[in-house]
């Protein structure tokens, strides 16, 4: 078992307990929104909360975890999120959870390559210049994953 983020990703690369953690803890809090609200408190105060506190906890390092939940994780925090559209705390139109991840990974992504100084620009390599493509991408920026995997385990050797 692994701890990412305060994300825990078990041996065969689930994270199940996460996401059920993320639920349970996400459910609590809408008690207290129902709470809020037979209290008297608006809709619009209840949505702001709703996004600061529920969504803010569910989408908490999800680019980091994302790619780890299977198809049953991805649906499970889906139907949650529509739970709280029938509590008129989410906007039907508004994005999904899956959309909002994607969202969240292009704006890492981009904002990795247009800042030479970010922590990870180190592991993207230089463009590179080759005369073809396979397919077309957005960017023109490859992996150096090998080069990646001789830095680390050089450096896992040297302290041992």
């Amino acid at each position: 078992m692994i701890t990412i983020l305060g994300v825990t990703v078990t041996n065969h690369l689930s994270v199940s307990g996460h996401v059920t953690g993320i639920i349970n803890k996400c459910a609590q809090t809408l008690y207290a929104l129902k709470v809020l609200r037979s209290q008297g408190m608006g809709a619009d105060s209840l949505a702001v909360i709703f996004k600061s506190i529920v969504l803010a906890k569910t989408l908490y390092a999800s680019p980091a975890w994302w790619g780890f939940a299977n198809s049953s994780d991805k649906d499970r925090l889906e139907a949650f999120l529509r739970r709280c559209t029938r509590l008129q705390l989410y906007r039907q139109y508004d994005p999904t959870v899956n959309q909002l991840v994607e969202d969240m990974e292009d704006k890492l992504f981009t904002s990795v390559i247009n800042n030479d100084k970010h922590v990870l620009s180190h592991i993207l390599p230089d463009p590179n210049n080759h005369t073809y493509n396979l397919r077309p991408r957005r960017h023109n920026l490859h992996w150096r994953l090998k080069a990646m995997l001789e830095t680390f385990l050089k450096d896992s050797y040297s302290k041992t």
